[in-house]
């Protein structure tokens, strides 16, 4: 694998810049995409290069980079690679499904970098922080990543691990998809005991709990019955990098009440 003393990155997702900057790698970000908002600190004195399915390849190119980090966990995402790839610029798209397939990715990032050993660090503190939970009794926790059509994750997702390690079960788990648009008598079927809002690409501050609570169909289901419904940021279960241990950290809380532990 090729490796740089000093190489100039340029990042197209959220959670390839937060990897970046989790493996002490900043000072190599000449560039971000315009969702990459976190840490606020780095990203805010970069240049940015479009939204993640609108990426300006001349912008990216301009930079000149040494390595792309794009990825392919976005739909569509696949269309940006190809503009990237035809600039004949460097690049990798990880595109992880597990939680394990993102400890993989970051030691991958981690050997472009030429810093294997923090990667090493980095997966065993978030190893060590999410602890599978044991549990007699797992309650049914729905995530929802979009409201119209409910749209929620199935087996091949990272947060379905999460929900399993923080305690809890995925009544969608079955299903061997990463995500899946589902209807309310879906919905009614699972009755899940929380609901979790974590909608792709809408501030925290715009999440509303109202537009479940309305819901005609979902009214008899557990989780509105017992006024469950909680708002989990999508940086932390959305993004697979290091702050899946804040969403982790989330979901037990949220598992927890269901349980009144």
């Amino acid at each position: 694998m090729e490796r740089y003393d000093t190489m100039r990155i340029v990042s197209l997702t959220c959670s390839n810049t937060e990897i970046v900057c989790a493996l002490g790698c900043s000072d190599q970000l000449v560039g971000v995409d315009d969702h990459s908002d976190f840490p606020e600190a780095v990203v805010t004195a970069l240049p940015t290069v479009g939204k993640d399915l609108d990426v300006d390849p001349e912008k990216v190119a301009a930079l000149r980079p040494d390595l792309v980090l794009a990825s392919l966990t976005v739909p569509g995402h696949e269309k940006v690679v190809e503009r990237i790839d035809a600039t004949g610029l460097r690049w990798i798209a990880p595109a992880p499904v597990s939680l394990e397939d993102v400890y993989r990715d970051i030691h991958t990032l981690a050997g472009h970098l030429g810093v294997p050993e923090r990667a090493d660090t980095l997966v065993a503190q978030m190893r060590a922080a999410i602890v599978p939970v044991a549990a007699e009794r797992r309650p049914r926790v729905l995530v929802e990543w979009w409201p119209k059509p409910v749209i929620v994750p199935g087996k091949r997702s990272w947060v379905t691990d999460l929900i399993t390690a923080a305690g809890g079960h995925n009544p969608l788990q079955d299903r061997d998809v990463e995500s899946t648009p589902i209807t309310d008598e879906e919905a009614v079927a699972c009755d899940p005991d929380a609901v979790v809002i974590s909608w792709c690409g809408v501030p925290t501050h715009k999440y509303r709990p109202s537009e479940v609570h309305k819901r005609t169909a979902w009214q008899g289901i557990s989780a509105l019955r017992a006024d469950r419904v909680h708002c989990i940021a999508e940086a932390y279960l959305g993004r697979p990098g290091p702050r899946l241990v804040q969403g982790y950290r989330a979901l037990r809380d949220v598992v927890q009440g269901c349980s009144g532990t």
